[in-house]
């Protein structure tokens, strides 16, 4: 079958403008759909990707960034039953690991890391959330196993895992409070959690205020470094939990031992890049589609939109860490 051509922002050197051109179009296997892509969403690993400081996603140019993606089926392989054209389908699906992502027009991706887009949701809402829902998931449900009546401290609950966490950890009747700066107080309190401003509040005062000072009894942490650290103080003491999506640096563990916590971390890509466990990702998504249909799951957008060739413009916007997750329309 001879290939057709689409258009691509493409990478073909690190720390350089990506290339908006003409690439081949892909053709799906047996157990892949090829989707027409409407819109690709802007995750801070982009950028780092990019300027090559990211080496576990395991990315070499030339190559087609992206990793969050809504879009139209087009063509189902051989061995896809859940599919067909015409579907609205979300999924993260590419852009690291020598996959290609979503920076295009089309996208032959693995059928196991898709859902069918819930009804009423924008291609735009779906492309913000895979990334962000999946790991606030996998941190949260799977790992830290929120429930009713437990508190909950979410650190960085204006980002874009944060703002999710905090939904995700609402619908399943947790008592939830989120750290964030001055400027993220009030969408923090929007959300449905108590916000701690944590460049007023030591770690001791705020569990003292909250938790009568026995502490939380889950700590999601989503800005890693001395936020870690932080979290090991803050853990209820013989039950309390930390999971962190940026348990990637050297920490001394000794607070968390001394409370008798325990920690997990999440790895959200390992999926794509190893092949296992995929299926998992589309089985969150349909969770994540519920939710939003019952009103109780929504993204926050950045109010400006841009196209696949304003790519650079949305990346610098991205860089500036601006309010909302931003989209980027391909068609």
């Amino acid at each position: 079958m001879k290939q057709t051509m689409m258009k691509a922002a493409i990478l073909e050197q690190f720390k350089a403008p990506l290339r908006v051109g003409e690439t081949l179009r892909p053709i799906p296997g047996n157990n892949e759909v090829l989707v027409r892509i409407k819109a690709s969403g802007v995750n801070p690993l982009d950028l780092k990707t990019r300027e090559g400081v990211a080496p576990h996603t395991r990315t070499a140019p030339p190559a087609i960034l992206g990793m969050d993606m809504a879009g139209i089926v087009e063509e189902v392989g051989t061995d896809v039953t859940g599919f067909e054209p015409g579907d609205s389908v979300y999924g993260l699906t590419g852009g690291v690991g020598g996959i290609q992502g979503s920076l295009a027009e089309y996208a032959a991706v693995d059928a196991d890391l898709l859902a069918k887009m819930p009804n009423g949701m924008s291609m735009r809402e779906a492309a913000a959330l895979p990334l962000i829902s999946i790991t606030a998931w996998e941190a949260l449900v799977d790992q830290a196993n929120v429930r009713p009546g437990l508190n909950v401290l979410i650190h960085g609950g204006a980002g874009g895992v944060g703002h999710i966490g905090i939904q995700l950890a609402k619908t399943r009747g947790a008592n939830v409070f989120a750290t964030g700066s001055k400027a993220s107080q009030d969408v923090i309190k929007k959300l449905g959690a108590t916000p701690i401003d944590y460049t007023d509040a030591s770690v001791g005062s705020y569990v003292q205020a909250y938790t009568d000072g026995e502490g939380f009894d889950i700590v999601m942490d989503n800005v890693g470094g001395t936020t870690l650290d932080a979290s090991f103080n803050a853990v209820k003491r013989y039950s309390g939990h930390v999971v962190s999506i940026l348990g990637w640096g050297t920490h001394s563990l000794a607070p968390l031992s001394f409370r008798a916590g325990t920690y997990s971390g999440v790895f959200t890509l390992m999926p794509m890049l190893t092949g296992k466990g995929r299926s998992r990702h589309g089985e969150i998504l349909r969770e994540i589609a519920n939710l939003y249909e019952q009103g109780v799951l929504k993204p926050i957008l950045n109010e400006r939109t841009f196209r696949l060739n304003q790519i650079e413009e949305a990346h610098r916007a991205m860089g500036d860490k601006q309010i909302g997750k931003i989209v980027v329309s391909i068609d």
